[in-house]
């Protein structure tokens, strides 16, 4: 549940609040109410040697000579570009929310001296994202006493204000419920219970929701999907979210998530670390769930639409084997010579099957390649795609959500690494460029519909706490899309003015 966030007018020095935060730049003349404390900010500044770079912070205790009972400072560094300051404001709410939550506060107060819609936005996610933490299995908790931020202008806030602080809450909101869904244990998140949240979102925010059992999709022809599915005993289950506007303007944006519940590596066995973290396997479809749950906040002139195919990859008497050869949903063939290359599989009937509603574009997120890893480390996702503009639209959105991403080349001289002398693909190119092989292998199921494939098998889940992520799933991918949907929607105009959603 995302913090309430609200943009106030009032004076810094006589606004009653439990902690009371100025965000000061490298350099910049220290918080204005000092002269009230008798200087004693500045000395204080002096003797910690704080100049507000990036990351520093100063509290002090204002017995009573100002309205807030704690005061502090925190640094957000040099001024740099405009995205940069965006999350450079995230990253210093959730500092804020941090330091509020060891003091005590009930009551959070940022002063926000000049900001526009974007900046309170940018303050209101990440007040929610650093409030974030997943301990419904601990024993002993530590409940938030924070009940409120306010973001905190002199003047009186233009209308616009408000409502960027609301979508800024609706954002954390629903990036903190996808962190949930990758936190759960694999036991707790099947492919039914995921399947099952999904729908229960759905139902909560408007939209349809059509589950397919293992009967249906073979009736689809996805004999990828259910080539990694047949090793376990959980029944797979393909998920289709749909957004719908009354009067729709322009063709469907499709989002596609992966959603491998548990990976074991089937036959082609992980070792017992590699599997350690493989619950975040379905941190893809987790995104595509939260992002449509957004879109219908939204409410874009377009239909939307999120695909998942939800599945186990476990090591059985039925599992698929190295040396099958499968044929998927649009023809073509595949040789299996790895089954740790499973996500592939099924993303490549999935996406098939989202080709199939005639998209405008088409964005997949997957955790498919540790080989993303060791070529732009932890915390970048990898974006590969057939269209330029495309690609384009999400490297911008991505600097303004905050999630960053790096273009990666689909070389054509590389597509000879899949071609398998007896199908038409094999599911690894081997040990060089893995992921640049896996994504020019789903390339072969989308068509010609532009398309974008982000690998965040980094950024998806990280071992310990960075800036506004905690440990463990970080909801990547939501922000970014929402940002795509949001821009996509200022340039499409409404079929009419009363357009509403379904």
């Amino acid at each position: 549940m995302a913090l309430p966030t609200s943009v106030v007018s009032a004076k810094p020095a006589s606004h009653a609040a439990g902690l009371l935060v100025f965000l000061v730049r490298e350099g910049e003349k220290l918080i204005p109410v000092d002269g009230v404390l008798d200087g004693l900010f500045s000395r204080c500044a002096k003797e910690e040697e704080f100049t507000g770079k990036e990351g520093q912070m100063l509290s002090l205790h204002t017995h009573g000579k100002i309205g807030a009972e704690r005061i502090a400072a925190i640094g957000i560094g040099k001024e740099r570009d405009a995205d940069r300051t965006l999350d450079q404001l995230r990253t210093a709410a959730s500092r804020a929310v941090k330091l509020a939550k060891s003091a005590g506060a009930k009551s959070l107060a940022i002063v926000v001296p000049a900001a526009d819609a974007a900046q309170v936005q940018s303050l209101a996610e990440g007040a929610s994202l650093g409030a974030y933490v997943f301990d419904r299995y601990k024993k002993e908790k530590k409940p938030l006493k924070l009940s409120r931020v306010e973001l905190l202008l002199e003047a009186k806030p233009p209308r616009a204000l408000p409502d960027a602080a609301r979508l800024g809450c609706e954002i954390a909101d629903a990036v903190c419920a996808a962190r949930d869904l990758v936190n759960e244990p694999p036991r707790n998140v099947t492919p039914r219970a995921l399947a099952a949240e999904a729908r229960k979102m759905a139902q909560q925010a408007g939209l349809k929701c059509e589950v397919l059992g293992r009967a249906q999709i073979e009736k689809l022809g996805m004999n990828l999907f259910l080539g990694v599915a047949q090793g376990s005993a959980e029944e797979p289950q393909l998920v289709r979210i749909s957004y719908r506007p009354a009067r729709a303007n322009g063709k469907a944006l499709a989002l596609v998530g992966k959603a491998i519940t548990f990976d074991s590596g089937g036959l082609s066995l992980k070792t017992a670390q590699g599997m350690e973290d493989m619950k975040t396997d379905m941190a893809g479809a987790a995104a595509v769930i939260a992002a449509m749950r957004l879109v219908a906040a939204l409410e874009p002139p377009f239909p939307v639409h999120g695909y998942f195919g939800a599945c186990e990859n476990l090591p059985s008497g039925t599992a698929y084997k190295p040396g099958d050869v499968i044929v998927g949903k649009n023809g073509t063939s595949v040789e299996v010579l790895n089954t740790d290359a499973e996500g592939r599989l099924v993303l490549a009937d999935v996406l098939a099957w989202a080709v199939e509603d005639k998209p405008a574009a088409l964005v997949d997120l997957a955790t498919l390649t540790g080989a993303i890893l060791v070529a732009l480390g932890p915390w970048t996702a990898g974006l590969f795609s057939n269209d330029e503009q495309l690609a384009s639209e999400l490297l911008a959105c991505a600097r303004r959500a905050g999630e960053p991403l790096w273009r990666m080349p689909l070389p054509a001289e590389m597509e000879e690494l899949i071609k398998s002398p007896v199908a038409d693909l094999k599911n690894t190119g081997g040990r060089f460029g893995g992921s640049i092989n896996a994504a020019l292998f789903l390339q072969h199921f989308v068509g010609k519909v532009p398309w974008a494939h982000l690998d965040i098998a980094g950024p998806a889940s990280i071992d310990k706490d960075r800036g506004y992520n905690s440990r463990g799933g970080t909801g990547a991918g939501v922000r970014l899309l929402a940002e795509w949907i949001r821009r996509r929607a200022e340039a499409t105009p409404p079929a009419r003015a009363a357009a509403k959603k379904r």
